[in-house]
């Protein structure tokens, strides 16, 4: 099949063409620098979709809950893409994709769309390319971009940079009245979500997160995060959970959401520049990592110095030694 220049599929895009989406997508994850001034096109174009993050500890049902909405939302005639970051296999790079599986009764819906991303060793539980994906999505026509994270840790809170409307989901029994305190899930959530309400034991949750809430967050904050409680089994609160979203989205409207806009533009810059160095690292490393390897291995250095030389060589600090 011939290769179809990047420029060419940003109209196909916005004209909802699937295997355009899907195509571009796949170069901005490859990171083909052929696709960087489409992308960057989109990126202009982007703006109109209201993009959820959902996150939370492995087994707290996200996946689960993703799928429950998702159908909620068709239901009232909008249309949803759900990028769904799985974490990387260590030796392959590849990544489980589970919800391609667990989402399988909706993904033949043409107003839904579904794409698993590797992390790629991304620090903060974030694919690289996720924000440029989203985007794509975006100018595709989605009404509402879900991105699911692989889950809650210290450093995995980078959802809430890049998200809207940011839930985090706990479930009882899990411990998470401790996670919460110690990953700062608190500040993050918009929205708080317990899981699993039909168990007799999800109560205690719901109470001992309302009293953390009540302690934590600021009495003159603009915007109070609800907690509500939910049960994909039994069909529970999750329009309470779609109310709260649209109501969060509502509250956007004003200076909120323009800081919010303006902090999601920050992180982006950010992430785009970190990207675009660590590739240009890549061949110096490549050619450098393995004698300073064997220096550390020998303890006759250091990581701190063998890396200053090294980013001494990538800017050209070294040459004026």
């Amino acid at each position: 099949m011939a290769y179809t220049p990047s420029a060419e599929l940003v109209g196909r895009v916005e004209k909802g063409e699937t295997f355009a989406v899907a195509r571009l997508i796949s170069r901005a994850e490859a990171g083909v620098p052929e696709a960087r001034a489409a992308i960057g096109e989109i990126y202009r174009k982007a703006g109109r979709a209201h993009v959820v993050g959902i996150t939370g500890v492995p087994g707290s049902g996200k996946s689960t809950l993703v799928g429950v909405l998702v159908k909620k939302l068709r239901a009232t005639g909008a249309t949803i893409a759900v990028v769904a970051i799985d974490p990387s296999s260590p030796y392959s790079g590849g990544s489980i994709l589970g919800d391609r599986i667990r989402m399988a009764d909706v993904a033949l819906d043409p107003g839904v769309f579904i794409r698993s991303m590797a992390t790629r060793g991304a620090v903060g539980g974030m694919a690289h390319a996720a924000l440029d994906v989203v985007d794509i999505l975006d100018v595709a026509g989605f009404d509402w971009i879900v991105l699911e994270t692989v889950g809650v840790g210290q450093d995995e809170v980078e959802i809430a940079h890049a998200s809207h409307t940011t839930v985090v989901v706990s479930a009882p029994g899990l411990g998470d009245e401790v996670q919460a305190i110690k990953a700062g899930i608190l500040e993050i959530a918009d929205i708080h979500v317990v899981s699993k309400c039909d168990r007799s034991d999800a109560n205690r949750t719901l109470t001992d997160l309302k009293m953390m809430l009540k302690e934590a967050m600021p009495g003159d904050s603009g915007w109070r995060p609800p907690v509500v409680g939910v049960s994909a089994l039994n069909d529970q609160g999750l329009d309470t959970l779609l109310e709260a979203a649209a109501r969060h989205r509502k509250a956007l409207d004003g200076p909120a959401g323009e800081r919010r806009r303006r902090h999601i533009a920050a992180f982006r810059l950010a992430k785009t520049a970190e990207t675009l160095v660590l590739e240009r690292l890549k061949p110096l490393m490549a050619t450098c990592s393995a004698d300073a390897a064997q220096k550390l291995s020998a303890r006759h250095s250091d990581p701190y110095s063998e890396a200053n030389r090294l980013v001494g060589e990538f800017t050209g600090e070294n040459d004026h030694d």
